[in-house]
């Protein structure tokens, strides 16, 4: 799986503090990958990493925002951490290798974080990682995987509400399309077994594959035990539709 361009983790929404279900109860855990334990701490670590080079803050008070190295969400920290393990951990398993190194360095610069911070770092070997894993041969959308697509681009804004739906999705059906769908569908199938669960503090928690403009998810691939609620199908970048003249 080719990483296309580095997108932004889509920010998941926060549902409260609870215990994780079975006997993954530790609520210090943000996630469990096999018996591997992601912790509260260490997202913690690498947020504290960003802000102590920088990330999230200015010196110069009339810096414009754009010039502020913005920090991840503490779910695309989580997000990040989690298939990184997963991908991995597959990759070891199967015999998978790379097929492009992405390196730090290109990771943070599209990312506009500081180089030399872990975030970037655990990025690019995620994106490296991924790169290695087979994907199935695209194929045409669903009637629902292009409902799906547009309502998540309406509920966004990107798409005109007054734009009907098989108006945008004959916009929207393409390769870029195709191709994401196709990785989802790939990164799916070679995680499956990775026995995720999410603490519901995270969940639902996503990857996502392709972006609308302002990076709002558009495909993503979910991470998470079925039956722990953390599994959604939520419908690298497609372009506002306009309504036809």
């Amino acid at each position: 799986m080719r990483a296309r361009r580095l997108v932004p983790i889509a920010a998941v929404a926060v549902l409260g503090v609870t215990v994780l279900s079975g006997c993954r109860t530790d609520p210090a855990v943000a996630a469990y990958v096999g018996d591997h334990r992601i912790t509260e701490s260490a997202v913690d670590q690498v947020l504290d990493d960003l802000r102590q080079h920088g990330a999230g803050a200015s010196a110069d008070p009339s810096a414009a925002p754009q010039q502020v190295a913005e920090l991840p969400t503490r779910a695309q920290v989580v997000s990040t951490l989690v298939l990184r393990e997963a991908c991995q951990r597959v990759a070891a398993e199967k015999g998978y290798q790379a097929t492009n190194q992405i390196p730090a360095e290109q990771a943070a610069q599209q990312l506009g974080l500081p180089a030399g911070t872990a975030y970037p770092r655990q990025v690019a070997e995620l994106y490296s990682c991924l790169s290695g894993l087979p994907v199935p041969a695209p194929q045409p959308p669903s009637a629902q995987e292009l409902t799906d697509l547009v309502a998540a681009g309406k509920a966004a804004g990107v798409i005109p509400a007054q734009v009907s739906t098989q108006e945008a999705a004959s916009q929207l059906d393409g390769d870029q399309l195709r191709g994401a769908l196709a990785q989802k569908r790939g990164l799916a199938d070679a995680i499956k077994d990775a026995d995720i669960t999410v603490n519901p503090r995270y969940r639902p928690l996503d990857f996502p594959l392709l972006s609308f403009t302002g990076d709002t998810p558009a495909v993503s691939v979910p991470l998470g035990d079925a039956d722990s609620g953390a599994v959604t199908d939520l419908p690298v970048t497609a372009q506002p539709v306009a309504p036809a003249a």
